[in-house]
């Protein structure tokens, strides 16, 4: 497993996953490569928390385009992590 720090990218933070923290769920912007054991174990490391459930979502990036120059956004992974009951991660305590 490579560091922890370099499986989770950022917080994804939007109305839909605020929405979501109100069922203990967290939302992250992940590597592409990593798996979902990589990702819990990354969480539980950084955050001291413990995960019970990672659920993955690939998102291909949208083709744009500016007059007649065509180009692609990046593809990027998103995980939707379940906390334990009465778990939280500070970072996102001024979100709620």
């Amino acid at each position: 497993m490579s560091n922890a720090r370099d499986i989770i990218v950022r917080p994804l933070i939007t109305e839909k996953t605020t929405s979501l923290m109100q069922d203990n769920k967290f939302t992250f912007v992940v590597r592409l490569t990593a798996n979902k054991v990589e990702i819990r174990q990354a969480v539980e490391e950084i955050f001291k928390v413990r995960v019970l459930k990672v659920n993955t979502v690939r998102v291909l990036g949208k083709v744009k385009r500016m007059g007649k120059t065509q180009g692609k956004r990046a593809d990027y992974k998103k995980a939707i992590i379940t906390l334990a009951p009465g778990e939280t991660i500070p970072f996102f305590e001024g979100v709620l």
